[in-house]
Formats: structure tokens, C-alpha cells, sequence
């Protein structure tokens, strides 16, 4: 059974609509890419999932439980995690109390033992533990978001536009961390970007959306070979 599956999900902001009968699964341990250009409804199929945005039509069933209904409290103590676009961190707080919002849901000391490992995978934040978040880096806002994400232990990751607005090497080194992540915690990744080959490069399998729809789904690795996809949809000749 997937770990997430959702069907013919229609999102609407009033008289707009987000998402166009989208369906797919995401696999147990595996990173899915939802890729497309900005509009195509990457976010509103994240934030539907999260209870952030809802949708008239379509189910959304995670761990085997339907999510519709939901508080985005309620989605996040369930194992999911959520790096938002933009990073937003907040910027008045330290670097180790943006990891303490993300561990609202633990112990004292369970906060001690995760802020350690997600050190581990983000030294830098270690060095800047007691910085003001809005004092760093746009990179190291991207790391903090997403160390803060994974405070909570989730079974499932989603990430919102991580490469938007940073430098080449930075984006690199966040795609190494991410695998790290990955490889040791076990965990699914929903990647929505518009830096397709690099989220493709991290992807086992992939959605490409176009005005909310979907218009291809598969391996990423085929994906990015496909002479049509990689004319139409990933920009490359």
C-alpha cells in the first residue's frame, strides 16, 4: 500500500482552480519530484495535503487514513513534514528555537537528541546556534527550514521550492544533504520544484504538472531523457 495516495484532486482558490484532477502515489522510502513551472500547482498539491488549502473533490489518504477534514496540526503529528517555500523562518528567534518550534510535539529531551542530529547534518547551524535566524544567509535559512521540518520525525517530507534564489553550490550541497537525510532515516520526499534536472537528480519517479494538471508521470531518470518531456517541460534541447 502507498504510504500517500491521492485521487482526482481538485484544489479552488474562489473561481480558481489550483489543481486539475491530479493523482499519484508516493511509495514508502521513495522521493517523488513535482515539477513544473510556477502556477502549475506544485504548492496547492502540498498544501491540500496539509490541510492548508481545500478541495471540493478528490481524497487524499496517508498511512491509510484520509486526510480531508483535517487541521494542518493535525496532518503534521501524523509523520508528515513541511518546508514552505520562502524558508520563513522567524527571523527573531535563534537559530535553536526555530528547531524548538519544530519540536513542539516532543520531550525536552527528545529536543536535545534530534537538534544534535539535525546539527550532524547542517554543522553550520551548529556554529550559528544562538544567531538570530533573520541574521543568516539565504542557504542557511533554507538549511534551518528544513532542519526545523525534520525536528518532528516525519515519514513524510515535503519541500517547497528548497533551490529558489540560491546559489548553484549551495543548492548542490542541500541536494547532498537531502540524500543523506534520506539514506539514513528512511524516509519519502515530495520534492515540488522548478529546478527540474536538479530535483529529477534526487528523484526515483516524477509528476510533471502543467496548469494543474498532470501530463506525465514516471521514472525520473527516463523522464529526463524523454526527447518531448525534456523539449516541453524541462526546458533542455
Amino acid at each position: 500500500m502507498p504510504l500517500l495516495q491521492i485521487e482526482s484532486l481538485n484544489v479552488r482558490y474562489g473561481s480558481i482552480q489550483g489543481t486539475n484532477d491530479i493523482s499519484f502515489e508516493v511509495l514508502e522510502g521513495e522521493t517523488v519530484a513535482l515539477i513544473g513551472s510556477n502556477g502549475a500547482g506544485k504548492s496547492s498539491t502540498l498544501k491540500a495535503i496539509l490541510g492548508m488549502a481545500s478541495y471540493a473533490t478528490g481524497s487524499i489518504t496517508y498511512n491509510g487514513q484520509a486526510l480531508k477534514g483535517l487541521k494542518p496540526h493535525e496532518v503534521l503529528r501524523l509523520g508528515v513534514g513541511y518546508s514552505p517555500e520562502g524558508r520563513r523562518v522567524f527571523p527573531a528567534l535563534s537559530v535553536a528555537d526555530n528547531l524548538r518550534v519544530g519540536a513542539y510535539t516532543r520531550t525536552s529531551q527528545e529536543f536535545e537528541q534530534r537538534s544534535e542530529q539535525i546539527y550532524g547534518y547542517f554543522p553550520r547551524l551548529k556554529e550559528r546556534h544562538k544567531q538570530d535566524a533573520g541574521s543568516l544567509s539565504g542557504g542557511e535559512q533554507q538549511m534551518l527550514a528544513i532542519g526545523r521540518a525534520l525536528m518532528s520525525f516525519p515519514k513524510l517530507f515535503l519541500l517547497d521550492e528548497p533551490s529558489l534564489g540560491l546559489a548553484p553550490i549551495i543548492v548542490e550541497r542541500i541536494g547532498e544533504i537531502l540524500k543523506e537525510v534520506k539514506e539514513k532515516e528512511k524516509i519519502s520526499v515530495i520534492l515540488s520544484e522548478q529546478n527540474a534536472i536538479w530535483a529529477l537528480g534526487l528523484s526515483s519517479r516524477a509528476v510533471i504538472l502543467e496548469l494543474g494538471r498532470v501530463v506525465a508521470v514516471g521514472d525520473a531518470a527516463e523522464l529526463r531523457q524523454s526527447p518531448k518531456i525534456r523539449n516541453a517541460y524541462l526546458g533542455l534541447d
